[in-house]
């Protein structure tokens, strides 16, 4: 049956259906440095075990809190979901406004230094852009 004409599929839609959807879309995935800043509360973390893994390189997601105490809080967790802390109060004003707005942010370690019992990590922030 050499001779039997086959249809195949050319463009997105194939692109699509043969591989994951991340796959497809992770080269036109631009990730644009906004700031760089701190994790502010990692003392009053209830499991502080979680900060002796944050190495720097590490991605972080970014995630708005309804917070009594900061109505622009966002979250700063891990890979695995576990809470790092937040973004500072001061810095999270224009950062709370792009997520509201439905803009993907992430975060990602710079440095990570323990002072004693206090753990200064140093993130970037970046907008996702596709």
């Amino acid at each position: 049956m050499a001779n039997e004409l086959t249809k195949t599929e050319s463009g997105m839609v194939s692109l699509v259906e043969s591989h994951e959807l991340g796959d497809v879309l992770k080269p036109l995935i631009k990730e644009i440095h906004l700031f760089d800043t701190y994790v502010a509360g990692t003392t009053h973390l209830k499991d502080p075990e979680v900060l002796e893994g944050v190495k720097a390189g590490d991605m972080l997601n970014l995630r708005r809190e309804d917070n009594k105490f900061d109505d622009k809080a966002i979250l700063v967790l891990n890979d695995a979901g576990q809470k790092l802390g937040y973004v500072p109060e001061k810095d999270n004003v224009v950062f709370a406004r792009l997520m509201d707005a439905g803009k993907l942010l992430k975060g990602k370690v710079i440095s990570v230094e323990q002072k004693g019992g206090f753990h200064m990590i140093r993130i970037g922030i970046f907008l996702v852009d596709f």
